[in-house]
């Protein structure tokens, strides 16, 4: 799934800047309303992660693409170790994991030429690439 250069400038203005884990949350984000449907108010999700940045900026690509916000209520956050988020909508449900070799890659980051390198590589990578997708 492409991100259009307009959706993502506009990720970046609501985030505050670019990085691998709001591009993960926004690949993320779009994977399960693309699968579920993108209702404002029925679609819900469940997102676990570290409440700190790096790891929780993954929240905001949630929210900004899925639609599902904390302000709304139909988005809660569990901390967790791993990276994950779970939503339901019309009696399904959507579990999207993102994949331990990435987590890896993103957890070595140590300069700022990385995170935009990384960011961008993420943008390429494929659904499969980066995540393990649970549907029920």
């Amino acid at each position: 799934m492409t991100l259009s250069n307009d959706f993502l400038g506009r990720a970046i203005d609501f985030h505050g800047h670019l990085g691998p884990f709001l591009v993960i949350g926004l690949r993320a984000g779009l994977l399960g309303s693309h699968h579920l449907g993108k209702s404002q108010f029925e679609l819900k999700a469940t997102v676990e992660t570290s409440a700190r940045p790096p790891r929780s900026c993954f929240i905001d690509g949630i929210q900004f693409s899925s639609g599902c916000t904390t302000g709304k209520g139909n988005l809660k956050v569990r901390t967790g170790s791993s990276i994950s988020v779970e939503f339901t909508g019309g009696g399904r449900s959507l579990r999207i994991g993102v994949k331990d070799q990435i987590l890896e890659m993103l957890d070595s980051l140590s300069s700022e030429e990385q995170v935009e390198a990384l960011s961008r590589e993420m943008l390429e990578k494929t659904d499969d690439e980066l995540f393990s997708v649970k549907t029920e």
